[in-house]
């Protein structure tokens, strides 16, 4: 603002060109294009999330109410909890990996094209 309390005139120009970038991405965000990129991220996004929440909370539920099964020795002084707190990091590496070759497989390719399409259309 300037020193009259009044917005500049960058300002100005900004907010009109946020407004204009706004009215661009909301057609946009209506596009067939864009709703199946959310569609593909949603199928893998949902269900990989509920499997690890599941699965964590087994984990926690089976060591705050199972401690006898947890306690069970596998190898020497390895127990099954140990054994399942191992997983957890595990499931968490492969999921992500499983996310990225989906992402660059699925996702990528449509998300490209959609902020070239803005890029484009917004003159940047």
């Amino acid at each position: 603002m300037s020193s009259s309390g009044r917005p500049t005139k960058a300002r100005r120009n900004a907010a009109q060109q946020a407004k204009h970038d706004l009215g661009i991405y909301n057609r946009m965000a209506q596009r067939e294009d864009f709703l199946e990129l959310k569609r593909r991220y949603l199928r893998f996004a949902f269900p990989a999330t509920i499997a690890f929440m599941v699965w964590y909370v087994t984990y926690v539920i089976l060591n705050n109410w199972a401690r006898g099964f947890m306690d069970t020795k596998v190898v020497g002084n390895i127990n099954i909890a140990l054994v399942f707190g191992l997983l957890q990091f595990a499931s968490t590496f492969i999921i992500a990996i499983l996310y990225s070759r989906h992402a660059v497989k699925s996702l990528d390719p449509l998300a490209t094209r959609l902020r070239e399409d803005f890029e484009r259309e917004t003159g940047r």
